[in-house]
Parts: C-alpha cells; sequence; structure tokens
C-alpha cells in the first residue's frame, strides 16, 4: 500500500513560494474564519504559484500549514484556527467521521485536533484524491488494533503491541465475500495467475490525482517483490468473480524482520492492495485487510508494517517524495515537470545535466562475493535508524543481487566501492526499476523511474558529519549519473534514512505527496520522518526511518 506524487521544482521558483507565502500570511492573520470551503493539498511550487491568484481559501490554509501563522504561544508548532481546521476535516471526510464519534462535540473535536502536531496535519491531512476512495473508512481502523489518533495527542507512550491474540480464536476460514465472489491464493510461480496479478495491479492500482500517471508493473517486478526468501504462498490473496473467474481484487503480504528502536518483531511488510475501479463500492478493501491479517495470525505473526499515502489511525511516521529530474524536456512534455516562472527549456535542460562518467574510485557492480561485505555494511548501517529492518546473507542476495544470467526484466541495480588495496567494500547504494505509464500523452507513454533503494558508507560511522555528507553526495551524484546512462527520466527518493543529507545539493524537487509508516497491532512513539513543521527536508529529523518500502 504505497502512492507516490508528482514532482515540482521547488528550487527554481523560490522567489514565487516566497511571495505566496506572505500573501498567504497576511491573509491568515487578517481572517482566520471566513471563506471556510473545500481544501486544496500543499503540493509545492507549481501549487503555490497558482494560488498567487486565488489568494482566500488556498492562500488561508497554506499559511496555517507551512507555519506562516503561529500560536500566541510560546509553541515553534504552527496551529490551525478554527475555519482551517474545518477546512481540513472537509478534504478528510472519513476523518472527519472518526473524530464525529468521540462525541459529537465539534469543539472537544478541535481541541483534540489542535493537540496533534500541526506537522502531523501538514504531511497528510489535506492530501485528498481519488486514491483516498481506495482504502477503507475511519471507522473500520476502530475495530482493528491500531493506534487512536487521541493517543497521538496525549504524549509519550508504553511501546509494544495492542492487543495478545489467542491463537485458539483465529477463524480457520475466511469471511464470506459477497455474492458472485470468491476468495483464491494466488499462484505467482504460475505464470498465467502471476500475469494476472501484473494486469489488474497495472490498471487500477495507484495513479496521481490528476489521472496523468499510474503505476505499470512487470512480471518482473512482482517476481522480485512478492518472493522475497520465507515468502508464503497463503500471503498472496485474491479475489476472483464466480461466473467470469476474473481477479478483481489482490493483497500481499512477505515475511520480515522488524526492528523498533531495541526490539526486533516478526512481521509482515503487507502491499500491493488493489481493488479493481468498478467494484469499489462493494467495500472488499476492509475485507480483503481481514483476511490478510487472518491468514498472518494463522501462522503465528502478530504485527505488521504497511504504508499508505493518505492518513489512517495513526501514522509512526511520515516521509516526504523528492523527483531528480534526468531527462527534464520529457518529463515537462508528459506534464510531470512545470516550466518554472522565469525560466526557459534549455536552461531547465542544462541546470539537471549530469557528467558522463562518475567519479568514485573503486565503484563497480555488485558481484556475488560482495554479499557478506554488503550484508554487514547494511545492517550496521540501518543500526542508527529507529526502526530498520534486519537483514539475512539470503535477502540481501535477493534484494540487492542482479543475477546476469537473468533473462527476465531487470530490476534493480547495486553498486560496491572496493578498496583498492585492501579489497574491502566501503560504500554501496542501489536503485530499483518501476515506470509509470503516461495516461494521455500522444507523444510518452512511459516514464522510466529509478527509485533510490538501500546504501551505506562507512564515513557514517565517524564523527566528522561534513565528510559524511559530502561522501554520500558524491555516491548520490553517482548514482544518479549511472541511472541516466540507463536511459532512466527521473530519479525518486524519500526523505528517510540520511536522505535530507543530498537532497538540495543534488536538485531533487520536493514532491507534493507523503509516504505514511503504519504498524500494525503495535503501540510506537512517533518516529521522525526526515521533515520539518513545514514539510521541508530536514537534517534534523533525520535517522528515523530505515525501511525502504516498495
Amino acid at each position: 500500500m504505497s502512492e507516490e506524487s508528482k514532482p515540482v521544482d521547488s528550487q527554481a521558483t523560490a522567489e514565487a513560494v516566497k511571495e505566496t507565502l506572505a500573501e498567504a500570511q497576511n491573509a491568515a492573520e487578517s481572517s482566520h474564519d471566513e471563506d471556510e470551503g473545500e481544501a486544496e493539498p500543499s503540493s509545492g511550487a507549481p501549487t503555490a504559484a497558482k494560488s498567487k491568484k486565488k489568494k482566500s481559501k488556498k492562500a488561508k490554509l497554506k499559511a496555517a500549514l507551512t507555519g506562516s501563522q503561529v500560536s500566541s504561544s510560546s509553541s515553534s508548532e504552527p496551529q490551525l484556527s478554527a475555519g482551517q481546521l474545518q477546512q481540513v476535516l472537509q478534504a478528510n471526510p472519513a476523518l472527519k467521521s472518526e473524530l464525529e464519534t468521540l462525541g459529537g462535540d465539534q469543539k472537544k473535536i478541535e481541541e483534540m485536533m489542535r493537540k496533534l502536531k500541526a506537522s502531523d496535519l501538514l504531511t497528510g491531512m489535506a492530501v485528498g484524491g481519488k486514491n483516498q476512495k481506495d482504502m477503507a473508512s475511519h471507522t473500520f481502523w476502530k475495530t482493528q488494533p491500531v493506534p487512536k489518533f487521541e493517543e497521538r495527542a496525549q504524549g509519550g507512550i508504553e511501546e509494544g503491541p495492542i492487543k495478545i491474540i489467542d491463537p485458539k480464536t483465529v477463524p480457520k476460514e475466511p469471511a464470506p465475500l459477497p455474492t458472485g465472489y470468491e476468495w483464491v491464493t494466488m499462484d505467482l510461480t504460475d505464470e498465467n495467475e502471476l500475469s494476472e496479478v501484473h494486469e489488474l495491479l497495472s490498471g487500477h492500482y495507484v495513479e496521481d490525482d490528476e489521472a496523468m500517471f499510474r503505476f505499470r508493473y512487470s512480471a518482473s517486478f512482482f517476481d522480485w517483490a512478492l518472493k522475497s526468501p520465507g515468502w508464503r504462498k497463503e500471503w498472496h490473496v485474491g479475489v476472483r468473480t464466480s461466473s467470469s473467474r476474473r481477479l478483481v481484487a489482490f493483497i500481499s503480504g512477505i515475511p520480515v524482520d522488524l526492528r523498533v528502536r531495541d526490539k526486533v518483531l516478526k512481521c509482515s511488510e503487507i502491499n500491493f492492495l488493489c481493488v479493481h475501479k468498478k467494484l469499489r463500492q462493494k467495500r472488499l478493501t476492509p475485507v480483503l485487510i481481514k483476511e490478510i491479517t487472518r491468514r498472518c495470525y494463522v501462522v503465528g505473526i502478530y504485527q505488521a508494517i504497511y504504508t499508505v499515502g493518505i492518513i489512517l489511525p495513526t501514522p509512526v511516521s511520515t516521509c516526504r517524495y523528492f523527483h531528480r529530474s534526468l531527462d527534464w524536456e520529457k518529463l515537462y512534455d508528459v506534464g510531470f515537470s512545470p516550466l518554472p516562472p522565469g525560466s526557459t527549456k534549455q536552461r531547465q535542460v542544462a541546470r539537471f545535466a549530469l557528467p558522463s562518467e562518475t567519479t568514485t574510485h573503486g565503484l563497480r557492480p555488485m558481484a556475488a562475493k560482495d554479499i557478506d561485505s554488503v550484508l554487514d555494511l547494511q545492517n550496521r548501517f540501518l543500526d542508527r535508524m529507529q526502526m530498520a529492518q534486519v537483514y539475512t546473507r539470503e535477502e540481501i542476495e535477493h534484494w540487492l543481487l542482479h543475477k546476469e544470467d537473468s533473462k527476465s526484466e531487470r530490476v534493480v541495480w547495486t553498486f560496491v566501492v572496493e578498496d583498492p588495496e585492501s579489497k574491502k567494500i566501503s560504500d554501496f547504494f542501489s536503485f530499483y526499476y518501476l515506470p509509470s505509464t503516461v495516461i494521455g500523452s500522444k507523444k510518452h507513454d512511459l516514464v522510466r523511474a529509478a527509485y533510490l533503494f538501500y546504501y551505506a558508507t562507512e564515513t557514517a560511522f565517524g564523527d566528522d558529519q561534513k565528510a559524511y555528507k559530502k561522501r554520500l553526495n558524491t555516491l548520490v551524484k553517482d548514482a544518479l549519473i549511472l541511472a541516466k546512462k540507463e536511459n532512466f527520466d527521473v530519479f525518486n527518493a524519500l526523505t528517510l534514512m540520511d536522505n535530507p543529507l543530498f537532497l538540495e545539493e543534488q536538485r531533487f524537487g520536493a514532491g507534493d505527496g507523503q509516504l505514511h509508516f503504519y504498524l500494525f497491532n503495535y503501540r510506537a512513539n512517533p518516529i521522525p520522518g526526515g521533515v520539518d513543521v513545514r514539510n521541508a527536508a530536514d537534517e534534523k529529523s533525520m535517522g528515523g526511518i530505515g525501511v525502504v518500502m516498495l
């Protein structure tokens, strides 16, 4: 369950953003409660430039969400007025409905919401769109062992399982489906069934709010993503129509050892929840979630991690998407990247130009002989994060090593840095391939996107932060050069791990979407996601999330 966003070029339109925020601050200070209407998401530079012409509703909300309006108290957290809060609730009807179940007292609801950090509101509660309807309602989540919104408002909590599951109470059979539909377990070793999953997700999974782009998964990608070491066939759950036998819904899980601070949990990583567009009114989403939960419980796995692009109860962390143009002209042609005010196409192409060769000595593709060294470096590096997967040798081989003799489409690229004298591996980085279909473009039908995966470097363990930042920027720049050589159009990254150290210098633009991390049946205090209260990449908020989910 994940979602991406379109890129925006915030650096190139900095002056426009400053002007807009100044106008937004004036509007917010002059009136808090008038012109209440449906809120629009804060999406960076292009939206900011447009909002110069439409001040009232969007400008006031932007002022609140970007911190232009602060409370009269000494707190540095921006606060929402009653009117602006109502805008956020109107943009999230499921959230509003959930809050009203607390008693229906509007003042109490507003009081509780204000206790939540404004950064929580900023990083997703104003995000709406098509994909919001694909997830279960907040009423459903009230029945599930997940943290409640009000717990975040109460301060620190004791971490641990929310509900102790008695194996004897776990149903042996799935809940009945609506008439005309039936449960199936997908066999992804069968090429036909793998193709069915590929077809369903390619046509009906995550797309941007303007319906311009949609993930285009390959069969090779699913073979990689859903068959990691220890994978279980029964965790590939489908729904078919009884008459045509057509696959109309899917959800999956893979096993992971997840460390949350000092505790390692046996978890399932839940992903690829998808319901055919024509069947979303059938309320299959909560039924799918209950069934994958039941199947995990049956084998003694009682916790899970998942990500969603919208707010549910209750994120443990939130990261923001950033995008680096590799072929700016193509991205402009398909509507992926804007032309910033005052710039030209030629200047944008020149701005995102890259050298033809890498600069790191000893850089080469990862080989089988590197698995043990990469495993050691990876786990030591991730030990620095508050939440991260603990990897085995088999998992490193599966996730990072491309088999050169493979006939299937390549999915992952990993490069290591080997010291020429000691032959030790001092660094590595990786990225994977997930293209997007361009909907409605006559010139291009595909955007080739590279996603930053895992990386690690020995310089991270020293005391010299400047040296580490310099090394990381060098490695990422080389990753961009290599991705460009592989004909990628854009390079995407989140604000997780230590990514804020290189985003600005390597000319990544802030996207208009967030990715929220959730833990099922586990209560944890908030974990930093690399953004500050104004939703900007923040080096002071690093070291929280060390999990890269597909």
